[in-house]
């Protein structure tokens, strides 16, 4: 080639090649030498973080830091944060498949290692002027350290964990005590808190706080530790030598160390030696995962949960100023930035403040713009890069999960069974020989996102719910992923089809929620796995040829959407494993190629006009629910239902509008009772005898100890119980007596394996007694409802065993000759795990708390009572003489709504602490006119609600404590 070149080409020519030459050679250098220079990289890091600890200690130990140091600080946490991206980055490196692709990564990792390797040398020299003339050799002192948040942005939910950590410290049987939430819920600042908290100080000698970087082994960990000991490290080599040096250091001293910021399991004993069975020293383990808590042996744990909206906008507000009060426009964008910051502490701190003062209302819309997009958002890097940080810990399946979470609107409210149904049907849970094994690994993994708040549970343990930023990183991570590509368009706004260019891209497409009229008539969507277009109203139609490229198409959900039919191209969809059309009322037919879904694993065609006979070709379904208005009217078509020989699980709905045909009804009951695979059976029994039948008969009721059942026994509207249907405990097996009469043993026989208990309606039946409370040993719930002739729920036999010893949840409601809930004896353990207890409409009830059983009431946390006319007392001073103790000490919420002839809550001769008392209600309880509180009592009451007129008529004897407890007060 150089001959082609002229002399002046030809030098230029031989300059470049040899510079590419020295520059390919420093490239491999460069890349052999990661290792080498990451080393260095950690030990210069390590020196800067020990010079910058002991020059916060000392400015805290003195008047303090200057501006000037303090900027240091700041840069230094600032280079740390970015050392530990690189450290993420070293530890990913090796994943390259294309050797030039991994020399390059290598090449581009070190050259920023030695870059910021020259920049902590730096840091580090700059701060030796303000490390001068400190002394190493002064005694160890208690070290505080200034919260990152002033106190008076410490609200309510903060000081509730730090007062019950505190209660957790001053408990001698507790060694370790795990706290766990999101990134940016507040865990560091309640530990910095705790720093200065006299409550906790005063208790210890010693009291440390180390922060666990992402990097650090037992070494660095143990370093750590023992510089803030004041031990002399020199000549400690193992870990077991160190261990011994701490303990030793520790024996004599009543110490406790708080650890912050672990996201890996460590073996503390080995590290610190200090043992569950030394009473001396308390360890606080502090993670962003409930489960490395759990790992690490902390024995009680607490979660740090976001702020309430009422909670977050308070804190916002007071660290934006007076600037919100004096411009209204501004107020209205404020809102929406204070919600845009989704309760996260951290966040509305780093927010609030870059707005402080700020009257230029455009930058208050650009704020609300980055945040609602994700771009240019400052102060977020701490945020994300925990998030991500748990999101890189996760295994590929629960990666896989947590991303298909982001299909579902932000903040709404995900069915459990649905969203395990898909994970199932796209694969992510395999090696399960039946759908109830894949239901329980999916169980396992919601709970994995759970425990680092990827997910969280609503007050109904059926429904999950994913949070703005958690979602809001999962779309992110989607977008750089063409293997989990998300097309996900906001609900409220969406009227026409994306683009076709969209569609293609797109391996999990949302669209739910929407105003769609019309899709597409042809598409590309080879690789398209998922289809959400629930709820689009609007939706009448789908196109002839819409489904025939989405031949991959795994899940499909048309749940409440319009349409009338589906398209021939249906049949197209041969890898489809799960097909949603409840709700689809106007749903009348399907074609005739439904037969070739031979993958279908999932139909739910509840609430449409479908008659069970047009699927009835599907036999290998092994999960379906139907509506009664599904099944064939016509008597002759026998083996319908028996025919699904593979059905593991399967729902009969009734139509609210519907009664069942007996003929029809017995038909079924025996078709059902022939199933011989299933797992789960949600049924209607229309009568007692229907009932009979399937327990002498079905095999998998009588051989199945895995069999679970949502049972209801008659058909009346009422057998939906909005109570029963939203109980927070994961239920197995439910049983609803609506409109019957008496008892009977096949009661008996069901009841014994009964989570959930509901009797409504129920006629010649006087106590929950009368079915034989030896049947109720499992039950967690029970509801009884409009039952005339119920006078008590329990009347004692004289026998000592417990009863109801695992009730949880107590309802009782429109029981018109309720009298007392115990009559007679009350054996110990009764009602022992009871934490609700609710009275609605009870005309005739007297009595609450009969003689023996408030000392039962251990764990009773909400107790309301409703519409009770006759109600004088809560607790009766007749039927409690020589009470001793706090009763009810975990009571934490009590509401007293419309009882007209209430005049006390508790006699004044009881002295009672209300030790976890948190909110009161009291509504239309005129005759009530004083407050079963004393001065250093319900010290962690938060909120008294009421009538204002109600309030102003109270009786005080001390006027300091009413106007403390004024501050509560919130007029209804």
């Amino acid at each position: 080639m150089a001959e082609f070149l002229g002399p002046v080409c030809l030098e230029m020519y031989k300059d470049l090649k040899g510079l590419f030459r020295r520059h390919a050679a420093l490239r491999v250098d460069y890349a052999m030498t990661l290792q080498e220079k990451h080393k260095n990289l950690m030990e210069e890091v390590k020196k800067l973080r020990a010079r910058k600890d002991d020059i916060v200690k000392n400015s805290q130990k003195d008047e303090g830091a200057s501006n000037e140091c303090k900027n240091w600080i700041g840069r230094v946490k600032v280079v740390e944060k970015e050392v530990r991206e690189l450290e993420v980055k070293y530890n990913n490196e090796g994943k390259h498949s294309c050797r030039w692709v991994h020399c390059c990564s290598r090449y581009e990792l070190s050259k920023d290692m030695v870059e910021k390797t020259k920049k902590v040398e730096i840091l580090f020299e700059e701060g030796e002027r303000w490390i001068e003339g400190t002394s190493v050799d002064k005694p160890l002192k208690l070290m505080r350290r200034k919260p990152p948040l002033d106190s008076e942005y410490m609200l309510p939910v903060h000081k509730v964990t730090e007062e019950k950590l505190v209660s957790f410290l001053r408990d001698e049987k507790i060694r370790r005590i795990g706290v766990w939430g999101i990134a940016g819920s507040g865990k560091t600042t309640i530990m910095n808190n705790l720093m200065s908290n006299e409550d906790s100080t005063s208790m210890f000698e010693t009291v440390i706080l180390v922060t666990v970087l992402d990097y650090w082994g037992v070494k660095e960990l143990q370093d750590d530790i023992m510089r803030q000991l004041k031990l002399d490290m020199e000549g400690s080599a193992d870990m077991v030598e160190k261990s011994a040096r701490i303990l030793k250091e520790l024996q004599t001293k009543k110490c406790l160390i708080l650890l912050d910021n672990f996201e890996r399991e460590f073996e503390l004993d080995e590290i610190l030696g200090i043992h569950d069975n030394q009473h001396s020293s308390k360890v606080v383990l502090v993670s962003r995962s409930r489960d490395i808590c759990i790992e690490m042996k902390a024995g009680d744990l607490i979660h740090v949960e976001r702020l309430s909206p009422d909670d977050a906008w308070i804190m916002f507000k007071e660290i934006v100023g007076g600037v919100i009060d004096q411009f209204p426009r501004i107020e209205e964008v404020a809102r929406l930035v204070a919600k845009e910051c989704d309760g996260l502490p951290l966040l509305i701190d780093t927010v609030a403040r870059n707005l402080r003062n700020d009257r230029d209302y455009s930058h208050w819309k650009s704020e609300l713009k980055q945040l609602r997009t994700w771009k240019n958002l400052q102060g977020m890097d701490e945020v994300l890069q925990s998030l991500e940080c748990c999101y890189n810990r996760l295994d590929d399946a629960t990666k896989d999960c947590f991303l298909y979470g982001a299909l579902y609107p932000e903040e709404c409210k995900i069915y459990v069974d649905h969203l395990l149904e898909c994970w199932i049907s796209e694969g992510f849970i395999h090696d399960t020989s039946s759908f109830r094994d894949a239901h329980d690994a999916g169980h396992s993994i919601l709970r994995d996102l759970i425990n680092v708040s990827f997910l969280v549970r609503t007050e109904n343990s059926k429904y999950v719910k994913m949070n703005k930023w958690p979602r809001t990183m999962a779309l992110k991570i989607s977008s750089q992923n063409n293997h989990y590509k998300l097309l996900v368009k906001p609900s409220d706004r969406l009227q026409y089809s994306p683009q076709n260019k969209e569609w293609h891209e797109a391996s999990r497409i949302s669209l739910m929620d929407s105003q769609l009229k019309k899709l597409p008539g042809t598409l590309d969507c080879a690789n398209l796995l998922t289809l959400f277009l629930q709820r689009n109203k609007d939706l009448l139609d789908i196109p002839k040829m819409f489904l025939e490229s989405m031949r991959s198409l795994q899940v499909v959900d048309l749940y409440g959407t319009g349409i009338a039919s589906l398209p021939s191209s249906l049949s197209k969809l041969v890898c489809l494993k799960a097909l949603y059309l409840n709700s689809c009322f106007k749903l009348m037919k399907l074609p005739s190629g439904v037969k070739a879904l031979k993958c279908l694993e999932v139909l739910d065609i509840r609430g449409t006009k479908l008659d069970l006979l047009q699927v009835r070709s599907l036999i290998w379904l092994r999960c379906l629910r139907i509506s009664f208005s599904n099944l064939p009217k016509v008597n002759h078509r026998k083996g319908t239902v028996s025919g699904f020989c593979s059905l593991e699980e399967f729902s009969i709905c009734i139509d609210s509008s519907q009664q069942w045909i007996d003929n029809i009804a017995e038909a079924t009951t025996r078709e059902v009772a022939t199933l011989k695979k299933l797992t789960s059976l949600q049924f209607c029994f229309p009568n007692l005898d229907c009932l009979k039948l399937f327990v002498e008969r079905s095999p998998v009721w009588k051989d199945n100890s895995s069999f679970t059942f949502q049972f209801t026994v008659g058909c009346q509207d009422s057998a939906h119980s909005p109570i029963l249907e939203s109980v927070d405990y994961p239920i197995h097996n439910s049983l609803k007596l609506v409109d019957n009469e008496g008892t009977d043993e096949v009661f008996g026989k069901v009841l014994k394996e009964t989570d959930v208990f509901g009797l409504i309606k129920h006629k010649q039946v006087y106590s929950l007694s009368d079915f034989d409370t030896g049947n109720m040993e499992k039950m967690l719930v029970c509801l009884i409802e409009g039952c005339d002739d119920i006078e008590v729920i329990i009347r004692s036999t004289g026998k000592r065993e417990a009863v109801l010893r695992v009730l949880k949840d107590l309802y009782l409601r429109n029981l018109l000759n309720l009298v007392r809930i115990w009559q007679g004896h009350v054996p110990d353990g009764s009602l022992a795990q009871l934490t609700t207890l609710i009275f609605s409409k009870c005309p005739n009830l007297k009595n609450i708390f009969s003689k023996g059983l408030i000392q039962q009431l251990h764990g009773l946390q909400y107790l309301k009572v409703e519409e009770c006319h006759q109600i004088e007392e809560i607790i009766m001073k007749s039927e409690n003489r020589g009470l001793i103790g706090n009763a009810l000490p975990s009571l934490k919420n009590l509401e007293l709504v419309h009882l007209p002839r209430l005049r006390s809550i508790l006699d004044d001769s009881f002295k009672w602490d209300w030790p976890s008392l948190d909110k009161i209600k009291i509504s239309m309880c005129d005759e009530l006119t004083r407050l079963p509180f004393r001065d250093q009592s319900a010290t962690k009451l938060r909120r008294i609600e009421g009538q204002k007129s109600w309030w102003e008529a109270l009786e005080w004897e001390d006027q300091a404590y009413k106007q403390r407890l004024y501050l509560l007060f919130h007029p209804l």
